[in-house]
């Protein structure tokens, strides 16, 4: 079965090192390994995905405990095999209903084959919604929107999360969250086309430069915001010249935004894509497994 295994902590010498002689002595065969040092916040960080017996699993999860508290990381191990029928997934929110809607419809369809466990907010806009479809909402802000970004890791560890949706979740995750969920497990909605449009105001810089095709990016979260080489899903749509902005503002965020995020989501949870050295592979599938899912040909 395929795991990731994720460390995060004060940098110092050898902190990997315990991690790798484990793997390599349970005979893990090992796929990916990526490790920075951010020396300017004096901070070490780690993934390692690799391919281990099943059985092995629980073994790892009871020794990594042990190894965390001698080298002082934190460490998670995760396998996307582990729930693969049904993953469990946090939508995180700020202010728009449309996109965490979408999901959530398509959950309960059958579209997306996946649990929403929690749905987290800096702002409590959505927690009615999130109750009308029977979901806990946690608030993870202040008075004034900003996330406490510890609570939310705390809480994708407390409702076992598989993957964290960002469904126009108006914050920056810092680089910390990012690595401790790294691995294909952080999902975002960019409301402009990447790499073309990046930052807060892709409606307007697309608008501004005279453009009539508008559209919207899903893509894995890596610790560089935006940096556009892991696309899931692009959708976009046009405009005839003349049109004005709040009008592809509102038929982006209504139609546009929310689709995109939905076929991106579906993507990653039916395991048609995953994350590779933060380059975005597709899965191999066989012909026969395509035809025998009604798929057609290759």
């Amino acid at each position: 079965m395929e795991v990731v295994i994720t460390a995060l902590g004060p940098d110092n010498v050898g902190l990997a090192d315990p991690i790798i002689h484990c793997l390599t002595g349970q005979g893990a065969r090992i796929e990916e390994i990526q490790m920075y040092d951010h020396d300017e916040e004096q901070l070490f960080a780690m993934l390692c995905r690799f391919e281990i017996e099943p059985q092995k699993l629980g073994f790892l999860r009871a020794i990594m405990p042990q190894i965390a508290a001698h080298t002082g990381l934190a460490i998670r191990v995760w396998s996307p095999d582990q729930r693969e029928a049904k993953p469990r997934l946090a939508i995180c929110t700020t202010y728009l209903e449309e996109t965490p809607r979408a999901v959530l419809e398509a959950v309960s369809q059958g579209r997306i084959a996946a649990d929403v466990a929690v749905i987290l907010g800096n702002r409590k806009k959505c927690a009615p919604l999130a109750a009308q479809y029977g979901v806990p909402f946690e608030w993870i802000g202040d008075g004034d929107g900003h996330a406490d970004d510890a609570k939310m890791v705390r809480l994708l560890d407390q409702y076992d999360i598989d993957y964290v949706v960002l469904a126009r979740y108006m914050r920056v995750l810092p680089a910390s969250t990012c690595w401790q969920f790294a691995g294909g497990r952080i999902i975002n909605l960019h409301h402009g086309l990447l790499p073309g449009f990046p930052g807060f105001r892709p409606y307007h810089d697309a608008h501004a430069a005279r453009m009539l095709s508008f559209g919207a990016t899903c893509h894995f979260i890596i610790p560089e915001l935006d940096a556009g080489n892991q696309i899931i899903h692009q959708r976009t749509y046009s405009v005839v010249p003349g049109t004005p902005l709040s009008e592809i503002i509102a038929r982006g965020e209504e139609e546009n935004e929310p689709e995109c995020l939905v076929e991106g989501v579906r993507r990653v949870v039916a395991r048609e894509v995953r994350l590779h050295f933060h380059r975005v592979i597709a899965r191999r599938v066989d012909r026969a497994t395509l035809l025998a899912d009604g798929r057609g040909e290759v």
